[in-house]
Parts: structure tokens; sequence; C-alpha cells
């Protein structure tokens, strides 16, 4: 019998030759993955249950970056809480306030690699199916039961697949696809299963794409998504870790409980309107309503190429007088290796406020917060009523594309409007 990539993955795990969906089963995990949001209640239930020694403190990454930096003593005094916890853990790796956004770090410091179970205090903790990782959010019980004993339970999903044909046209990127299978599927298409993302358009997606389709798989409803492990995933691990792996593939005769073919070359700049991701129309349809606030960043689309998109459009032009422009590097990496590129400076010059390197303004948390009243045009990954601040805020979704032509003209604007 066939495996698709999550069951090839958990089988391994779990030390089985096969397993099917439905099964419960008990796996070994790799890397446990704990936020600032999460990690002191984590660190509380270990306490209660008697905890003195993880069980492999070298495979546990701490990141600080969701209120980072603090903004409330509430909320320093919690990063003492983790800080001293680390010290206590030694072997822990640690990523402190400016470091960035988990999704990001973890890959780029060489924490992921393809075949292996990857568990994190986040629910978009799902990007790293982008190296061939079955990795999947889950919560403070879990992630204490998992540090303590090296174990988590899963119950076996079914897999999705979405084949991708042909080549997106021009201002049209990976955020607007996956806006378009939620708008088009819905947010419970893939409740509880695997998503594999497959097909020539996939296969030419650079990581940091790949990285966005995983990362929003979870707004889909996937436990895990997965992009194909291919030269490029394999150069890009390889150059940060020395670890062994064995990367895993979908067998030939792998059974789906659906499989849809799209063809990309049609489509055109997507937006999610308030209050739903799955409340997504082609931008052509919509109305120029007005923006007070532009977020390019996120663990969505605070990457490199992101920042590149959105500099191509903004260089040599000024942002809106009434609309303000807040980019967010997704880790202090990309920060300089836009600094290096110019970036960071062609933001400046157009009027962006560029900030350190955090999950800040995505989820409310400081460094963007909205007010009564307030439109933002986001890249970020969720556009719940009041994630942003104020709860008669409203939030659209769209790509870097979007985020730049919008921020020029400080309404909602089609890219290629202005290209």
């Amino acid at each position: 019998m066939g495996q698709t990539m999550a069951e090839s993955i958990l089988a391994s795990a779990a030390g089985k030759d096969l397993v099917s969906p439905g099964d419960h089963i008990v796996c070994e995990v790799d890397i446990t993955m704990t936020q600032d949001i999460h990690t002191p209640g984590v660190v509380h239930l270990l306490d209660e249950m008697g905890v003195d020694e993880l069980h492999n403190p070298e495979g546990v990454v701490v990141v600080l970056d969701h209120e980072a930096p603090s903004h409330t003593v509430e909320n320093a005094t919690e990063k003492s809480v983790i800080r001293e916890f680390v010290k206590q853990h030694p072997d822990v790796n640690f990523h402190d306030v400016g470091t960035g956004i988990s999704h990001e770090v973890l890959p780029e410091k060489g924490y992921i690699r393809p075949g292996e179970l990857v568990i994190g205090t986040d629910s978009h903790t799902t990007t790293h199916g982008a190296f061939g990782a079955a990795s999947t959010g889950i919560g403070d019980t879990d992630m204490a039961y998992a540090l303590a004993t090296g174990e988590n339970w899963f119950r076996v999903p079914e897999t999705v697949e979405f084949h991708v044909n042909e080549t997106f046209s021009n201002s049209v990127s990976t955020k607007d696809l996956i806006l378009h299978l939620a708008g088009k599927f819905g947010t419970d298409i893939a409740r509880y299963k695997a998503i594999e993302f497959r097909g020539p358009a996939i296969e030419a997606l650079s990581i940091d794409d790949r990285m966005t389709l995983t990362n929003m798989a979870i707004e889909l409803g996937a436990k895990f998504g997965f992009t194909p492990v291919d030269d490029l995933v394999t150069e890009y691990v390889d150059g940060r870790t020395d670890k062994s792996y064995e990367v895993v593939s979908a067998d030939d005769d792998a059974t789906y409980s659906e499989r849809y073919m799209i063809n990309v070359s049609d489509l055109e700049p997507q937006v999610a309107v308030p209050h739903d991701v799955e409340n997504v129309h082609p931008i052509s349809d919509l109305d120029p309503v007005d923006v007070d606030q532009v977020f390019l960043g996120s663990c969505t689309n605070g990457k490199f190429e992101d920042l590149e998109a959105a500099a191509e459009i903004l260089d040599g032009n000024e942002v809106d007088p009434m609309t303000r422009l807040i980019v967010t590097p997704a880790s202090r990496a990309i920060y300089l290796r836009a600094e290096e590129a110019g970036f960071i400076r062609t933001f400046n010059e157009a009027g962006a406020v560029v900030t350190s390197a955090t999950c800040g303004a995505c989820p409310g948390l400081g460094m963007g917060v909205l007010g009564e009243g307030e439109v933002c045009l986001a890249t970020q990954n969720r556009n719940f009523r009041g994630r942003m601040g104020h709860n008669n805020s409203e939030i659209y979704l769209a790509s870097p594309e979007v985020a730049a032509a919008t921020a020029l003209t400080g309404r909602l604007t089609d890219p290629r409007e202005v290209s």
C-alpha cells in the first residue's frame, strides 16, 4: 500500500512500516519549538509534572518572537521566566528578541530537515513542510508532554492533493494562489488532513514562495502541508546543517482523499476581505476602499523575496500621506540581506516605518495596532475581527505586490496599475 508524505513520516516516527488514515499512533518527535506566548504556560506545566530534565534538550528551540520587544511589564516578566528556564536547561537552543519569527528562524538556523517530525506551540508551524518535514502546531499540554518524554500522539490524517499547473502572470504571486484556494474551497477543505502541493507550478517556486503555501496550509484546516523535496530544498538544508536526514516523497500509488487540478495562468491578484480568510475575491471585483495602514511582514510574507517584490514597486515613490506603511522583516538575517540589497533604504525613502524582526503587528501585539474603524491591508495569514487591534477595525489580506501598490495610493490597488 502506497503512503503519502504524512503517512510515511509518521510511520517512521512511530517505528512502523505502514500507517493508515485514522490510526492513532505515538511518535518520537525530532524538533520541538515553543515561542514566548506559550512558553510560560509550558514551563508551569512541567513544574506541575515535577519534570526537572528534558528528554532531548538539544532538539528544543525557544524563540521570543510575538511580543518582541516586550511592551508591557507583565510580558517583560513572562520573558524573565523564559530566560530563567533556558538558564536551567543550557542545552536548549535559545533565540532571544530580534532574532526573528520562529517559522523563519528554525530553517535559517538549520533545525529543519526533510523527513523529520516537528511540533511547535504555534499553528503556523506547518510552514516547515516546505522542507519536507511533517510539522504542525500543538497546545501547551502536548508540548509539556513532548518535552518530558520526547513523544507525542497523532491521528494519521488523510491527504488532499492540489496539483498546480502553468505559470503566474505579471504581479501575481504565491500568496494569490493560497488565497484563491481558501476562497474556492473554504477553510475546512483540509480539516485535520495533510495537503500536498504538487505540479510544475509548485516545482518552479523558490523556497520563500513554498513557505508561503505551507504556512497558510493551516488556514485550509490542514494538520500538515507539504511541497516537493528537490535539489533546491536539499541544497538549502545542507548549507545549514551537517546532520543526516532521509528525504521522503509520496509513493506513486498513495491514496488521497481528494485531488484537485489548479491552473494559475489566469489567476489575478486576490484579496481576502473582512473578517474571514475564505472571503476571497479577485481584486478587480472589489471597490478601491481607503486604507489607513499597510503591513508588509509576518511569517507568511516577511521573507526576502516578499520585501524585494514590494521594494520594486515602491522604489522612487512615496507612500500616500494618509496611509502608514509598516515593514517588518521576518528575521534579522532577512533584514541584513534587505539592507545590503538597498530595500531598507527604499522603504525609508518611501516613508515607511521599518521595524525589527517580530510578529508584532500581525497578532496585534505592538508595532501597528489598529484603532476603532481603521482599515489595514496586510500580507499576513489571518484577518479575524479584532486580530490587529480594535474589534471594529478591518483587515484585508493580500500579496506584497498589492500591499506596496496600496501603500502608494492609499486605497486598495491592483499592482498592475502601478507597476
